[in-house]
């Protein structure tokens, strides 16, 4: 197997672990909306400023409000989720718990007292923020790439972490935001860089280098043959002894 081909089947495995990981988030989501459905859930809530909403930091982000509200966050966390988990698997999975608390904590202490907080909005803007930083801070292709993605479908996070819409927890998409960047800074170097390929063009400025080396250590072409020193004669036409020392007769110019 080449060392392309290696490449190809890591990555692909990359992309499988970091789907999978996002579904099974997304199906204990979906477990949990259903479950909710036969009890009075508001006790796990995040209920700002009391000491009993505390709880909500562990369990809020598993209850939803609706169908629509557990839909919207099913299809950020399947596709942020993956695009992290598989751009930088070791920052992600130790940025999450991280992700969690904040997006509790930032509804906790922000929040309007006696209100409810719930749903993993919070963790879906955490890891929008923390793959659109980690683009900015590795600056190789592949973090930019994440990013600019991360960033074409999810760049309205930026606006949401503002009071803009009624009902709509803004406090813990913030929280989630700030843990995103904190994140970010602290799990920066979690991943190795991918290995750069190089341009066509850069292969050849190298291999004009190294033939350009070559020639001036050999003093010759790359692919020239230095001449031998002494070449043997192996065949000498011999001259009739007449025709040795004769001086050939020039007429006088008058």
């Amino acid at each position: 197997m080449s060392a392309l081909e290696h490449q190809h089947q890591t990555d692909r495995s990359r992309v499988r672990r970091a789907l999978n990981a996002s579904l099974a988030g997304v199906l204990l989501l979906w477990l949990c909306f259903a479950a909710q459905q036969g009890f009075d859930w508001r006790f796990l809530a995040v209920m700002p400023q009391a000491a009993a909403g505390l709880v909500g930091l562990l369990t809020a982000p598993l209850l939803h409000g609706s169908v629509a509200h557990v839909l919207a966050n099913t299809t950020a966390l399947l596709l942020l989720g993956t695009l992290a988990g598989t751009a930088y698997p070791k920052a992600s999975l130790r940025a999450l718990p991280l992700l969690w608390l904040g997006s509790g904590l930032g509804a906790w202490l922000l929040g309007q007292a006696g209100s409810h907080h719930l749903g993993a909005s919070g963790i879906t803007h955490g890891l929008g923020f923390l793959v659109f930083v980690l683009g900015l801070l590795r600056r190789d292709r592949a973090a930019i790439a994440a990013g600019m993605i991360a960033f074409l479908f999810y760049g309205g996070m930026l606006m949401s972490v503002l009071p803009r819409e009624a009902g709509v927890s803004w406090e813990s998409h913030l929280g989630g935001a700030l843990a995103g960047i904190v994140a970010a800074f602290l799990f920066r170097r979690s991943d190795p860089r991918p290995a750069r390929q190089k341009y066509s063009w850069e292969l050849e400025e190298e291999f004009e280098a190294e033939q350009a080396r070559r020639k001036a250590e050999d003093g010759f072409g790359t692919f020239e043959t230095r001449a031998p020193d002494d070449v043997p004669v192996l065949w000498q036409r011999e001259a009739p002894p007449e025709a040795r020392s004769q001086v050939l007769p020039f007429r006088r110019r008058e």
